[in-house]
């Protein structure tokens, strides 16, 4: 097979239907809208949700909660999963995203003390709960807040 024998599938791409072209086409005339009402007009139509006046769904459920717009999404790394660097690593967010252990630093990275720590590190990240400091402290390690 060659680039210029290349085709697509029977029935994968089909033809833009062209409105108001005249009678023959069968979309002339009012191009498929119809006679008058909101729709055939230009801009016409309903919103979305709209349910004919009658109070749609999104008004008639209650309220409940509330979102705090200026809240921060750390990503979270345990501090058992830092064992799996050397002796005397400084650990930084490039590295942890290189080792794959944070995908998206969000807003920030936060160690938490889940597990155990059995290397010396320089940890360096915007947060470190109470309990990672701890751990990381008695493994003979140093904390870094960004």
């Amino acid at each position: 097979m060659k680039l210029h024998e290349l085709q697509y599938n029977e029935g994968a791409r089909s033809n833009r239907k062209r409105l108001g072209r005249g009678q023959g086409s069968g979309t002339g005339k009012t191009a498929g809208k119809g006679h008058k009402g909101q729709n055939a007009r230009s801009g016409g139509g309903v919103s979305l949700g709209f349910e004919g006046g009658q109070t749609p769904l999104f008004r008639r459920i209650p309220k409940r909660g509330f979102t705090n717009r200026t809240r921060k999404e750390y990503a979270i790394v345990n501090v058992s999963s830092l064992d799996i660097f050397d002796n005397g690593t400084v650990v930084t967010t490039e590295l942890l995203m290189e080792v794959g252990l944070v995908k998206k630093t969000l807003d920030g990275i936060k160690i938490l003390g889940n597990g155990e720590l059995s290397k010396k590190l320089t940890i360096n990240a915007n947060k470190f709960s109470k309990s990672a400091v701890v751990v990381i402290e008695k493994a003979g390690g140093s904390v870094v807040v960004i």
